[in-house]
């Protein structure tokens, strides 16, 4: 090839500089996506009637509700998440990267529906093993496929070239055990569906919250403490 063939240095940062602003798209067309989906999730909320006597007995009679609610939105929150520091750590993307993320918000903007399906049915014995596993299963797309963003970015050398060993093993380490915890309690969904749904918000809670963080806070006050 003819040295006139190559584009020059402005051109190839001119073509970064195209890369660059598409994944930058790509993030915020993802976190409108998040903010709607954890915003329906409120619509579902009952407010009893202007009435109701007993309402205290009224807001615990429909504690369904209150609780797919919050599963969910730890649930999304938790995607959200791991999301974004994956596209933290992004250079540049392909086309396929796109669509799998297209995927990974598919099932994000679904998340609505098998809440309302788990808020519906959870006190309905002959029916809540039905909304629990299409809800668990919706959740462990959106588990997989952050997981397959992350490998397969990784894979076709995506992420950044001054990210180190380390930092790459603790994002795998947050992508990859939520998928298989949520394979696990679609199982046991399957015969104890309430203990399934308690166990979607701990997996959640467990992932999101910054336990490591508190944990290296507190070593350190008590370090300087002493």
């Amino acid at each position: 090839m003819a040295d006139d063939d190559l584009p020059d240095r402005s051109d190839r940062r001119d073509l970064s500089e195209r890369f660059s602003l598409r994944t930058a798209r790509m993030e915020a067309f993802s976190d409108g996506v998040f903010a709607i989906a954890i915003t329906l999730l409120v619509l579902d909320l009952v407010v009893p009637e202007a009435n109701e006597r007993h309402v205290g007995h009224a807001l615990l009679h429909e504690w369904p509700i209150y609780l797919a609610y919050l599963v969910s939105f730890a649930s999304i929150g938790n995607a959200w998440l791991g999301h974004s520091a994956i596209t933290e750590f992004l250079d540049h993307a392909d086309s396929l990267l796109f669509r799998i993320n297209l995927l990974l918000l598919f099932f994000v903007s679904l998340l609505p529906f098998p809440t309302h399906m788990l808020a519906n049915f959870l006190n309905n014995p002959n029916s809540e093993r039905v909304a629990v596993t299409i809800y668990g299963i919706n959740l462990f797309a959106i588990s997989g496929l952050i997981s397959v963003i992350w490998h397969y970015a990784h894979g076709e050398g995506l992420i950044k070239g001054d990210v180190d060993d380390e930092e790459l093993r603790v994002v795998s380490s947050k992508v990859d055990p939520s998928l298989l915890s949520y394979g696990v309690v679609i199982v046991v969904g399957l015969l104890l569906p309430r203990l399934a749904v308690v166990l979607y918000l701990v997996i959640a809670l467990v992932v999101m919250l910054p336990f490591r963080a508190i944990g290296r806070a507190l070593r350190r006050r008590k370090t300087t403490a002493t």
